[in-house]
């Protein structure tokens, strides 16, 4: 099973901005283990903005782009620091690969970075990925990894993408103020009504980014991968998902 896991900063981090240590460190040994059992997986990693703000000590997070680039330079030595020193743990070895939207638009670069990746997979090592916000401005405005995470399970014929969100799934309503909201178990084809259920950007589903991650799961879903939702504070839920239990929201593929 080739198996993409997308991390974004609400399950790395507290929410005073530092590093969720226990949660990164269960997320390794997760990932650790089922790659152990044969399975393959990529990582796409938020974070580096974030880590860059304690690693500085800035007071929080900056709101000017120049700030943010270098808040991401320094903050993505410190990720790749982390992921190295976890996994090496397990005697596994990581790569960072840093992605801008042009580079994936760009078709020979497009399939430069499939050609890398798919031999970095045979090499045994866990590619880690995220957007290079230390030059690429549009992906800081949007932060986007989830558009990322699906592009990338296309690039490699990933059987499904998890995207770890701070909420269990996709709802029938906001779950923060309906107590009878019904988490969605599965989605065999995005229409009007799905779209309406992410909620708009500032809203209270959204802070999941869930309008971003219904637009991934049409990627996924056209090119014949699954997508799934579920909540980043419990990794294990990825030992659930390689079983084929159901966990979270499940997107099934079209194809």
């Amino acid at each position: 099973m080739r198996i993409v896991v997308k991390l974004g900063t609400s399950t790395l981090a507290h929410s005073t901005g530092h590093l969720n240590i226990r949660r990164v460190e269960e997320i390794c040994k997760v990932i650790s283990d089922i790659k152990n059992a044969g399975d393959e997986v990529i990582m796409v990693s938020s974070g580096a903005i974030g880590m860059g703000v304690g690693k500085l000590s800035l007071k929080q997070k900056p709101a000017d782009i120049p700030t943010k680039q270098a808040a991401a330079a320094v903050g993505q030595c410190e990720l790749m620091y982390t992921y190295d020193k976890l996994f090496s743990e397990y005697n596994h070895t990581v790569a960072q690969l840093l992605m801008t939207g042009a580079d994936l638009k760009n078709e020979e670069r497009h399939q430069n970075f499939s050609n890398t990746l798919n031999r970095l997979l045979e090499l045994g090592a866990i590619p880690i990925i995220n957007e290079n916000d230390t030059v690429a401005t549009e992906e800081i405005v949007i932060g986007d990894n989830d558009t990322l995470a699906a592009i990338v399970a296309e690039s490699v014929g990933a059987d499904t993408l998890v995207l770890f969100s701070d909420i269990d799934g996709l709802y029938t309503d906001d779950p923060h103020k309906n107590k009878d909201a019904k988490l969605i178990s599965s989605v065999e084809k995005i229409d009007d009504s799905i779209i309406a259920l992410a909620g708009g950007k500032g809203s209270a589903l959204g802070t999941g980014g869930m309008v971003t991650k219904i637009e991934a799961a049409k990627i996924c879903m056209a090119c014949g991968c699954d997508m799934i939702i579920t909540n980043g504070a419990v990794p294990t839920n990825l030992y659930d998902i390689v079983e084929g239990k159901s966990v979270g929201t499940k997107f099934s593929r079209n194809v």
